[in-house]
């Protein structure tokens, strides 16, 4: 069992095809490829943090592609989940709802879990991490990018935010494990240096 991450999946939600300059043709290309992506990446016993903005589909259809979905689901609210959020049967498809969750790993250790970015989140000076969606990549994200950036070199502190929204090269509109997360972003900052 392993715990894997992902944020803003807006299935159905067709301004995010240009909005993210998306690789999908349609939206219903967009929501198969996101759903492949995501069983072959997720097993059944696998738990997924689902970081707000699952879906702009009513909740009869986003109801049938969370039924495809591998795994054991955790919905961490993002403003556009409000609307699904009034359906039972939406609500039954997740082991837990929250605004924000403290998720404990590795020895003292843990992952602060939110739609919105917090910089300073609890615990980062401890080695803790925060993960978060809702900015996509616009100038939100860069704004968290320069305040991370600004942590760790001007005032030498940790600063272990990532976005993990569907949209990032280093997610592959895909739910991410956080080692993977990290090792992916890593890699991704040192192609963009050269």
């Amino acid at each position: 069992m392993s715990y894997f991450f992902i944020a803003d999946t807006h299935f159905g939600h067709g301004n995010a095809l240009a909005f993210d300059n998306r690789p999908f043709k349609t939206i219903e290309e967009h929501d198969r490829g996101l759903t492949e992506r995501w069983n072959a990446a997720v097993g059944p016993d696998d738990e997924v943090f689902i970081l707000g903005d699952i879906s702009w589909h009513n909740a009869t259809k986003t109801n049938e592609i969370l039924r495809e979905l591998n795994g054991k689901k955790h919905l961490i609210i993002g403003n556009h989940d409000k609307k699904l959020l009034k359906n039972r049967d939406f609500q039954a498809f997740f082991m837990e709802i929250t605004d924000y969750k403290e998720l404990p790993y590795g020895e003292k250790k843990g992952i602060i879990l939110s739609h919105y970015p917090i910089p300073c989140f609890n615990n980062h000076y401890y080695g803790w991490y925060h993960l978060y969606g809702h900015v996509h990549i616009s100038f939100e994200w860069n704004m968290m990018e320069r305040v991370r950036y600004e942590m760790e070199t001007l005032y030498d502190k940790p600063c272990r935010m990532f976005n993990c929204g569907a949209m990032l090269d280093y997610m592959d509109y895909t739910p991410r494990t956080l080692e993977e997360i990290l090792e992916r972003q890593k890699e991704n900052r040192e192609v963009g240096m050269n």
